[in-house]
């Protein structure tokens, strides 16, 4: 199995500007990288502790209006070692596919999600 740890948590956000001053300022974590996707509809910052081996903690802002309260989990993500291996493997088992293929992000990563057993997004995902 290529899995090698959980690399990040992606949490929506209803105001992405408070939320990063909260996740900076009262928890601690620095920004790390910011930009947006999807024509410019959502915007993703990624936050940590300046560790290059962490989980790191990502906001998600735009693409959903409906937030409860308490916030939403949007995925869980693993760091693999080979994006195409990985995609590869899980189509020869029982899972469903949330992308149709990989997709390559601004910052040159790469990710790919399919639907855990509760609907929830799994992301794999290379650096």
């Amino acid at each position: 199995m290529a899995v090698k740890k959980m690399d990040h948590v992606g949490v929506m956000v209803n105001d992405l500007d408070a939320s990063l001053r909260f996740y900076q300022e009262i928890v601690g974590l620095a920004l790390k990288d910011r930009f947006t996707i999807a024509n410019g509809t959502i915007t993703l910052a990624f936050l940590g502790f300046q560790s290059s081996d962490e989980t790191e903690l990502e906001l998600v802002y735009g693409g959903n209006g409906d937030l409860p309260a308490e916030g939403k989990v949007n995925h869980v993500a693993f760091l693999v070692d080979d994006i195409e291996e990985e995609f590869d493997r899980l189509k020869g088992v029982n899972v469903v596919f949330i992308s149709d293929e990989i997709v390559t992000l601004p910052n040159g990563y790469r990710n790919f999600f399919v639907q855990g057993p509760d609907g929830e997004k799994v992301e794999f995902f290379q650096r």
